[in-house]
């Protein structure tokens, strides 16, 4: 995996990581003060927090196996929680980071899994260990 110290993998874990620390923030919150109002949500918000802070710790420690294992874990949540949230919006009464595929983030939690596994391929496929 390329060094996640300068460039584009520099600017990929700093997005990993405002999104760990939002996702992260955000749950923690709303659990501590109005879990009642909508627990699932508000707990698979916690999930994507926990995967956004491994996924960043994998970028930047350049642990391929666990960033590319996180990252695919990621894709597949924002995938089922944005088709869930259509299906049962009664599910999802308070907008979480993948709800809706990410529509309250600017639809960056949809795309970010997808430029996450771009940049493992893209670096994987130069030769980069």
């Amino acid at each position: 995996m390329s060094d996640t110290s300068h460039g584009f993998g520099r600017v990929l874990v700093a997005v990993y990581a405002v999104f760990a620390l939002a996702a992260s923030s955000r749950s923690i919150f709303q659990l501590a003060t109005k879990a009642d109002e909508a627990p699932f949500a508000y707990s698979l918000s916690a999930v994507a927090g926990l995967v956004y802070v491994v996924a960043t710790i994998a970028l930047a420690r350049s642990r391929r196996g666990l960033a590319l294992a996180t990252i695919g874990i990621e894709l597949l949540g924002v995938l089922v929680t944005g088709v869930l949230s259509l299906v049962d919006d009664s599910l999802f009464p308070d907008q979480t980071v993948w709800s809706d595929f990410g529509a309250g983030y600017g639809f960056v939690p949809l795309v970010l899994p997808l430029v996450g596994l771009w940049w493992l391929r893209r670096t994987s496929s130069s030769g980069q260990s």
